[in-house]
């Protein structure tokens, strides 16, 4: 399953709705990302893909600086899931491809 394009989010915190959108690729079968949220874009740490489990790590500064965790499970072209940042609740987050990536033949 790829997991590759462009991803829509929407994450239920504790302080309202956030969006945000992740940037998935596949570079020589490593799952590499970036994310664009509040102004800012961060890189992806420990990408991992089991099935349609899609784990990754990030970190954000805006509104504050929290290290977050997501665990999603993709079906298709959405995703549902939840985002950790340390001790806080779970936030749900859902999502759904904007984009798929274009391959080069």
């Amino acid at each position: 399953m790829s997991v590759e394009g462009t991803w829509n989010l929407s994450i239920s915190t504790p302080i309202g709705k956030m969006k945000a959108a992740v940037e998935l690729r596949d570079q020589d079968g490593i799952l590499t990302g970036v994310a664009h949220g509040a102004g800012e874009v961060v890189p992806l740490h420990d990408i991992a893909l089991d099935g349609d489990r899609l784990t990754w790590k990030q970190t954000v500064t805006k509104p504050m600086r929290l290290n977050l965790a997501f665990d999603v499970t993709v079906e298709g072209d959405t995703l549902q899931g939840t985002s950790k940042a340390g001790r806080l609740p779970s936030s749900k987050v859902i999502g759904e491809r904007r984009t798929a990536p274009e391959h080069q033949a």
